[in-house]
């Protein structure tokens, strides 16, 4: 992701040149950094070179939420990732013109940056209603979760049917070993290549390069 604390870098297209070539087949931001027309050039650049783009909204009032459908709309996006669990189904009715999948946050979160609180079973049961409303799978700020995170991921693994997108505070090597085991569906990097965390004085490229040989 080209983002940091739950913002879109302000030199994302930039950075964006940098990356394109490391072997990267997913890549995406968030819904609040830049403006319009950056976001417009941002998203063409993601499919002029072949990848599969996210936008992930991480804005709580019902008009900000859909500003950020909007937004995925207007520039293509192929995924949606967040959004309060309140607004999945009328999200996917919003959605159902198009061609975009959605991953709606589940459990109860806050704050900004994002981070997830709320029993372990009130969050299985808000991934198992996003199935039923028709969500394609649920997003998992599992490294965000003020409880225990193991446990969180182990029951979400055995549990939810459909794809499971783990994002946030993903930051070594152990927890990409821990999320492929339980045969996670697609997990987000952001703040952790920028802060150069998997690859000793390597480049952002070679964070990146770092991380797709653990997969």
């Amino acid at each position: 992701m080209l983002t940091h604390h739950d913002v879109t870098i302000p030199n994302a297209l930039e950075v964006l040149e940098e990356v394109k070539d490391s072997g990267l087949k997913c890549i995406g931001c968030k819904d609040i950094g830049l403006n319009a027309d950056q976001y417009k050039e941002l998203f063409s650049r993601f499919r002029r070179y072949g990848f599969q783009s996210f936008l992930e909204v991480v804005t709580y009032s019902e008009e900000e939420h859909f500003r950020g459908m909007d937004l995925a709309i207007k520039v293509g996006a192929d995924n949606i990732i967040g959004g309060m669990p309140v607004y999945t189904k009328k999200t996917v009715d919003y959605l159902k013109q198009t061609r975009m999948r959605f991953f709606p946050y589940v459990g109860k979160v806050t704050g900004h940056p994002c981070v997830l609180g709320g029993k372990i079973e009130e969050i299985i049961r808000d991934g198992k209603e996003a199935e039923k409303q028709g969500a394609n799978g649920v997003n998992l700020l599992l490294y965000r979760y003020s409880d225990d995170q193991k446990r969180l991921l182990t029951t979400a693994a055995k549990e939810l049917r459909i794809p499971l997108l783990v994002a946030g505070n993903v930051v070594n090597f152990e927890q990409i070993k821990e999320l492929r085991a339980n045969k996670v569906w697609a997990f987000t990097i952001g703040g952790a290549v920028l802060e150069k965390k998997f690859a000793a004085n390597g480049s952002t490229k070679e964070q990146i390069q770092a991380v797709l040989k653990n997969l």
